[in-house]
């Protein structure tokens, strides 16, 4: 190697291209890490400089095999290098075939492989195109209007947008310049061409694509126009290559963040051509690149129902009765799709309803009941929780779902501890026995569901657990007893608040909750400790010890104060009255409590709160 890289010194010095010729092809076909120790970059400069296409298309040749190295692409990252490779970067400007094109082709295809390798990772080489301003060169050459019909052409469309990739990914401001120099104008044009023929035209779109890609994760909310998002949507629609349709599902899994994009997909039809793609191919789902394919598909339909004009739209197509239809399906994957399409078109009331009518409740729950155990898979636990949750929000909804089995069917998910999981059991359980005094009442008294709902509330370390069973505790007991009045004290039921007061720490739970930091449920605290407080007090002098004894163990004055305190600006009207009521009823009590409120100074605090001053004045 040192007499061949000798010997193309001299060739360069003496400028004789024909001894320069055999010397390049020799360093291009060895092994790359031979020439790594050699600096030829002023040679090779001096080459190129010569008037002689055919030892223009070597030099390059060889500048692109010999930075492969990061050593290399440091010694070719000059202006002077990159300035000339550009300067020569032209290719003819029709592709009709005769013999000048094809040189002119085979020199712009190692052109853009010298430039592409050395951009590769190489922020300098990146920041010397920009700053000179080559980079329009560069763009210039998507503006050859090349079929790929034989193999050189096929190369010099993959090395000119893998040039084109390898700039882009310097930085956002590198990016931003190319959507300037009307980069994505000139991609969306072949794109449009592609959509004549896609499967004839897989080379081209597998090199235009990959740049959209990178311009998307360079910019943050980077969205194209419609007419280029309709244009990837008809190329998903017609491409057979699974390589294609990936990079068009996660450029439009990237465009469907935007609401506008959502409607756009949606209007288009995009959810309904998924679907058939996914039923037409899903027996051939059966490696992990077809899975991964599969799940983006699924992803994308999920993903455009998230958006409110695009769920209401979507409603009154063919798509709901699909998603109805993979309810059925054996797939796990088009099962999950299908609960998560109607959880999110069971976003309003009446879709709700109208949902419940047609018994979707009972496929659901059905589906449910075979997948509630620890050892069943957890995203599509939590898909149909969701959904189930929705439904049961509507009151009309509430009794049809209870009586077609919900509760007994989510019971036994008390015993899996996965946090998004529980997460949306204690969500639909809450929403459930909103205004189901007999449910709220049975559920009281169900000594497993409490006491896991206190050790979640004192021992998850997911915040969205823990408010939740924090929550459903109070919503337990408000809506089994908040309808009774005092003059039907003599025939309440009270064992589940006897039970619920007996379980170690569920006293102490509510108490703790008046310290939260949000609002609704310090006062869901209020009213579920009011109605404990009136209960227990009308009730036999031991049983209004008990209770007096586990607040004040429980530390009830301290976590009062610590209410008012953080919270007494911004309380509502609504959290103050209710505030007032528990400590009056506190205050009515055993002088033991009593003594306890007045050594945290609960009554001047309560002074203090300036809704409360505003009574006063008033």
């Amino acid at each position: 190697m040192d007499e061949i890289i000798a010997g193309l010194k001299n060739a360069a010095l003496e400028k004789s291209s024909e001894r320069a010729l055999p010397l390049l092809k020799q360093i291009s076909d060895a092994e790359t890490n031979l020439c790594d120790k050699y600096d030829i970059t002023t040679d090779l400069l001096e080459l190129l400089q010569l008037d002689n296409v055919s030892l223009q298309i070597q030099a390059a040749r060889c500048i692109a095999e010999v930075a492969k190295t990061d050593n290399q692409r440091t010694k070719f990252s000059k202006a002077e290098v990159i300035l000339r490779l550009t300067k020569l970067l032209q290719v003819p400007a029709s592709a009709k075939d005769s013999p000048a094109n094809d040189v002119s082709l085979e020199l712009a295809t190692q052109i853009c492989r010298a430039l592409g390798n050395i951009c590769y990772a190489n922020d300098e080489a990146r920041d010397i195109i920009k700053d000179l301003g080559v980079d329009s060169n560069i763009f210039a050459l998507l503006d050859y209007d090349v079929d790929t019909d034989d193999e050189d052409r096929d190369q010099f469309v993959r090395v000119r947008c893998g040039l084109i990739s390898n700039y882009l990914l310097g930085s956002d401001e590198i990016a931003e310049r190319a959507i300037e120099l009307k980069l994505i104008d000139k991609l969306e044009k072949i794109l449009t061409r592609c959509l004549v023929d896609v499967d004839q035209h897989e080379v081209l779109l597998l090199s235009i694509l990959p740049p959209l890609s990178i311009l998307t994760e360079e910019i943050s909310d980077l969205y194209f126009a419609p007419s280029l998002n309709k244009t990837i949507a008809k190329i998903l629609a017609k491409c057979t290559n699974p390589d294609i349709a990936e990079s068009c599902l996660a450029l439009l899994h990237y465009e469907a963040q935007n609401d506008d994009v959502k409607l756009l997909l949606a209007e288009e039809g995009l959810c309904e051509t998924i679907y058939q793609l996914l039923e037409k191919y899903k027996t051939f789902a059966n490696t992990d690149e077809a899975r991964v394919l599969m799940k983006l598909a699924c992803d994308l339909i999920v993903l455009i129902l998230t958006g409110d004009k695009s769920m209401h739209y979507l409603y009154s197509t063919p798509l709901l009765k699909c998603m109805e239809d993979w309810l059925d399906s054996y797939d796990v994957e088009l099962l999950t799709t299908g609960v998560l399409a109607l959880g999110n078109f069971a976003r309003t009331d009446s879709h709700c309803i109208h949902m419940v009518e047609r018994k979707i409740m009972h496929k659901l729950l059905s589906i449910l009941a075979k997948n509630n155990g620890t050892e069943h898979q957890m995203t599509l636990q939590h898909a149909l929780l969701s959904t189930l949750k929705n439904l049961v929000i509507p009151k009309p909804n509430k009794a049809a779902v209870i009586e077609a089995g919900l509760v007994d069917i989510i019971l036994p998910m008390l015993e899996i501890h996965q946090a998004p999981v529980v997460f949306k059991l204690l969500g639909t359980l809450r929403m459930t026995i909103d205004g189901q005094e007999k449910l709220a009442s049975e559920l009281l008294q169900n000594e497993k569901l409490v006491k896991q709902l206190v050790h979640w509330s004192q021992t998850s370390e997911f915040t969205g657990v823990l408010g939740e069973s924090l929550r459903l505790m109070a919503w337990l007991i408000k809506h089994a007893y908040r309808q009774k009045d005092a003059t039907e004290q003599q025939t309440i039921d009270d064992t589940g608040l006897r039970k619920f007061v007996s379980i170690d720490g569920a006293v102490a739970s509510m108490v703790g909750m008046l310290a939260s930091t949000h609002l609704v449920m310090q006062n869901e605290a209020l009213i579920a400790l009011s109605i404990l407080a009136t209960i227990f007090h009308n009730q036999t002098a031991t049983e209004r010890t008990t209770l007096d004894t586990l607040l004040i163990k429980a530390d009830v004055g301290a976590k009062i104060a610590e209410q008012i305190t953080l919270n007494g600006e911004s309380m509502t009207k609504e959290l103050v009255e209710n505030l007032q009521t528990f400590v009056k009823q506190l205050q009515s009590s055993s002088d033991t409590l009593v003594a306890h409120l007045k050594e945290h100074n609960i009554e001047e605090l309560l002074k203090t709160i300036p809704s409360m001053v505003e009574y006063c004045t008033l």
